[in-house]
C-alpha cells in the first residue's frame, strides 16, 4: 500500500463515509416510505423522478441516478473537487438505496395512510440526513447541488436556496396529481426549507451582544476570563445629555449567552443591552500563550 492509499483509508476518511452512508439511508427512507406514498413532489431530484417515472418507462431509482450524474457533472466544475468527490459517492448511493427498498418492499402504500402526515414525517426525517450532509460539505446531490450552488455564488441560506429550487419540482406535481398534491408540495417545500435551516443554522446560532455599563471593567474581565470570549470596546455618546460612554460588544453562544446575562443582571441591573442574532462569523482564532 502506497503513500497516497494509506491517506485515503485514514480513520477519520472512514468514519466520514460511514456518516454519509447512514445520512444518505435516512434520505433515502424518507423519499420511499414517506414522499412516494404521500403523492407529492416536494423539493428532491427524487420527486422529480417520481413525475417523470409516469411517462419513462423506468424505476424511481434509474431516473433519479441518471439525473444525478447529469447535476453530479455541474457539481464537479462549480463547487469543487471535494464537493464533487463525496457528492459522487452520496449520489450514486441514494438510487442503490432506493432499488434495495423497491426490491424489499415492492408496492409499498403508506405508514400513515394520510397524505399530509407523510409530508410531514418527508420533512423532518429528509432534514436530518441533509444537515449532516450539508454540514459535511457534501451532498445527496440533484437539487442539492443547485442549492449548495446557489448558496456558495449567491450567497442564499441553503434552506431558502432548497426552496427556490425545490418549488419548481413542486409545481411539476400538477402533471400528474390533483389540486392537493399540488398544494401539498408547495407548502411541503416552503417548510422543508424552513426546517432544514433550523437544523443546519439553528444548532449554530450566536448572540452579538452590545453593553453600556458602569462596571465596564468587570465585564470585560468576565468576558475574557470566565467565558473564554473576546469582545471590542466602541465610544458611544448618548443623544439626551451628550454624555460619554464604551459599549462593550461580544459574540457569544448559547450557554455563555446565559452565563453572561445572569452576571449582568447580578451585577449590574441598569446596564443597557441590546442583543442581536449571529448566524455565521468569519475571523481568525486567536494564539493562546503559555
Amino acid at each position: 500500500m502506497n503513500k497516497q492509499e494509506k491517506q485515503i483509508f485514514t480513520s477519520d476518511n472512514l468514519k466520514e463515509t460511514a456518516i454519509m452512508t447512514i445520512a444518505v439511508g435516512i434520505i433515502a427512507a424518507a423519499v420511499y416510505f414517506f414522499l412516494i406514498p404521500s403523492m407529492t413532489s416536494i423539493s428532491s431530484i427524487s420527486a422529480l423522478a417520481i413525475v417523470m417515472s409516469h411517462y419513462i418507462p423506468l424505476h424511481v431509482s434509474t431516473i433519479t441516478m441518471i439525473l444525478n450524474v447529469v447535476l453530479l457533472l455541474i457539481g464537479f466544475v462549480t463547487c469543487g473537487k471535494e464537493f464533487g468527490a463525496k457528492t459522487v459517492y452520496t449520489s450514486i448511493l441514494l438510487p442503490v438505496y432506493l432499488a434495495v427498498f423497491e426490491h424489499i418492499f415492492p408496492d409499498f402504500t403508506s405508514l400513515t395512510n394520510s397524505s399530509e402526515l407523510d409530508v410531514i414525517c418527508y420533512i423532518l426525517v429528509v432534514s436530518i440526513g441533509l444537515s449532516i450532509l450539508f454540514n459535511m460539505n457534501a451532498s445527496s446531490g440533484g437539487l442539492d447541488i443547485v442549492a449548495k450552488i446557489m448558496n456558495k455564488y449567491l450567497h442564499i441560506e441553503l434552506g431558502k436556496a432548497m426552496s427556490i429550487s425545490g418549488m419548481c419540482v413542486a409545481l411539476s406535481s400538477a402533471l400528474i396529481y390533483d389540486k392537493k398534491a399540488v398544494v401539498l408540495s408547495v407548502l411541503g417545500t416552503y417548510f422543508n426549507g424552513i426546517v432544514l435551516d433550523h437544523f443546519i443554522f439553528g444548532q449554530n446560532l450566536k448572540r452579538r451582544v452590545c453593553i453600556i455599563t458602569k462596571y465596564e471593567e468587570e465585564v470585560r474581565q468576565f468576558i475574557l476570563h470566565e467565558l473564554h470570549s473576546g469582545a471590542t470596546f466602541y465610544e458611544a455618546t448618548g443623544a439626551y445629555n451628550m454624555q460619554k460612554h464604551r459599549e462593550i460588544i461580544t459574540i457569544v453562544d448559547k450557554s455563555e449567552y446565559q452565563k453572561l446575562m445572569n452576571y449582568i443582571i447580578k451585577k449590574d441591573p441598569e446596564a443597557f443591552v441590546t442583543v442581536y442574532t449571529v448566524s455565521d462569523m468569519r475571523y481568525r482564532p486567536k494564539v493562546r500563550s503559555f
